[in-house]
């Protein structure tokens, strides 16, 4: 089931997430007490962005498709 929203707000939304840390990098060492909480909201986030059929995996490429690595398939 998709739940869309407004284009400029999804748009936002992407932005966002493409300067979160990646869950992988998110570890108690590096964000203290904190790393739970701020792997809960990126976890939100990408329920966000697949709930409204974006692959959170391919953010980074659509929001700056010049730094992006070129597919290799």
């Amino acid at each position: 089931m998709s739940h869309n929203i407004e284009q400029e707000t999804l748009n936002a939304l992407k932005i966002a997430f493409s300067y979160m840390p990646k869950a992988i990098e998110v570890t108690k060492y590096e964000y203290g007490d904190d790393y739970q909480r701020i792997l809960d909201h990126i976890e939100t986030v990408r329920e966000a962005l697949l709930l409204n059929d974006i692959d959170p995996e391919e953010v980074d490429g659509d929001v700056n498709p010049d730094s992006s690595p070129n597919s290799c398939y």
